[in-house]
């Protein structure tokens, strides 16, 4: 072996020639592998942004389903309560309307009822009045004398004013 400045040497500038080749190439694949990781990490990042925005989407939609939920159970409560109001409403119109339907043929039957007292009232009336003078006439035709019966019509027709008043 000779002895001489190392760099005289070929295995140095062999070693060089690997470590810059090495260095080299170990950049380049550091870049590539960097650029390769940077890309990889936008891609995690634009889907974690896509899955951030779709996550605020289906929040919101939820809210929006959750306040339309509560408007219909809302709304639908309003027109329960409203039925309800209505629904009172009518029963107390239609016992109303009853009632005074009740009163008014009650009314009515008692007008009837006064009706055929007064028409049975005037029938007895008549009958006694028809048989009192059936008995008068039979009275008169086998007790009264001509005189006597004529002092009688003409008492009667004198009466009659005050009868009639």
């Amino acid at each position: 072996m000779t002895t001489g400045a190392f760099y005289t040497h070929a295995e140095f500038w062999v070693a060089v020639a690997f470590v810059i080749v090495v260095g080299t190439a170990f950049k380049r694949v550091v870049r590539g592998v960097g650029a390769a990781l940077d890309m990889r990490a936008e891609k995690i990042r634009a889907k974690l942004d896509d899955a951030r925005h779709l996550r605020e989407e289906a929040q919101q939609l939820l809210a929006e389903y959750q306040r339309k939920q509560r408007d219909a159970l809302k709304e639908a409560e309003d027109i329960l309560a409203h039925a309800r109001l209505e629904a009172e409403r009518q029963k107390k119109e239609a016992l109303a309307a009853l009632e005074e339907a009740i009163r008014r043929r009650e009314s009515q039957a008692l007008g009837r009822i006064a009706q055929a007292e007064t028409q049975a009232i005037a029938e007895v009336r008549n009958l006694a009045v028809d048989i009192a003078l059936a008995a008068a006439q039979r009275i008169m035709a086998n007790h009264l004398d001509r005189e006597r019966a004529e002092n009688l019509v003409d008492q009667a027709i004198a009466d009659l004013p005050h009868r009639l008043q």
